[in-house]
């Protein structure tokens, strides 16, 4: 006896949804296994530093933090050498931009209602950003956009990253004076996609022991380095500094073992 057409398209129906849901499954098994990759360090990691303008950023600071990438390269090499016994690079940075900001900025999320409407307003604005700045939707390990300010009195150093994905938002203030900061911030964002996790407390202070460059120092104050997730070089137990120079930038035990430079 001939099926009926209806229950025919039934099944094709539930065939094609399936055969989506397949698909979708697969894609994320895929860029779930490449972002775990990533930590493995078997090749130079390729990252987009795309530089996104919020208000009148002068050109010479751009063009000097773009050179400046470079060092940053070697720095962040020198620290990897630390824990690999080996000289070698773990990021090519390549700079995008500058374009100016059009679309809002988006919000922290807090809940799971705003997470979803963070991630689609994040989509929204990378995507508006890479077409205007020409970067690729292929080819590259993680994107950090950072989005940069005239300086102010208050001060602004910010950042809002996926843990363990594939995109990290920093925001700074740019001159000429503050290239190292941004760069540190922004490797700050960057070491969030790889899985390392903040090193400072609610009011921004660097945590003891974990957020100290070294933990073991006598005395423990003042410390000499910053530890990239902490942010700032403690001088005391109630001071602490901005770093000054990516001379200062430091990778400690804890997230080396977080991003996959140690063992667990």
């Amino acid at each position: 006896m001939q099926e009926p057409a209806s229950r025919r398209w039934f099944w094709i129906r539930v065939s094609f949804l399936l055969a989506v849901l397949a698909v979708v499954a697969l894609y994320a098994w895929n860029d779930a296994r490449r972002r775990r990759e990533r930590n493995e360090w078997k090749r130079t990691l390729e990252i987009a530093l795309v530089v996104v303008r919020d208000g009148p950023v002068s050109e010479p600071a751009v063009s000097a933090l773009r050179s400046q990438t470079r060092e940053l390269e070697s720095v962040l090499a020198a620290q990897l050498a630390r824990y690999r016994g080996a000289p070698a690079r773990p990021f090519s940075f390549a700079v995008f931009g500058p374009v100016d900001r059009v679309k809002p900025l988006p919000e922290a999320p807090d809940g799971l209602v705003a997470a979803a409407k963070y991630a689609w307003q994040l989509r929204a604005f990378t995507a508006d950003v890479d077409e205007r700045a020409g970067v690729p939707t292929r080819g590259f390990d993680a994107r950090v956009y950072l989005v940069v300010r005239p300086p102010s009195q208050r001060g602004f150093v910010e950042g809002m990253s996926e843990h363990g994905g594939r995109v990290g938002v920093a925001l700074a203030e740019l001159d000429e004076t503050t290239i190292p900061l941004t760069l540190f911030v922004a490797a700050h964002e960057l070491f969030h996609t790889l899985g390392a996790n903040d090193r400072y407390d609610a009011a921004g202070r660097t945590l003891v022991p974990d957020g100290l460059a070294e933990p073991e120092r006598v005395p423990l104050f003042p410390q000499r380095y910053a530890e990239l997730m902490a942010r700032n070089r403690p001088l005391a137990p109630d001071r602490e500094v901005p770093p000054a120079s990516l001379d200062e930038l430091w990778v400690g035990a804890t997230t080396a073992r977080e991003v996959g430079w140690l063992s667990p």
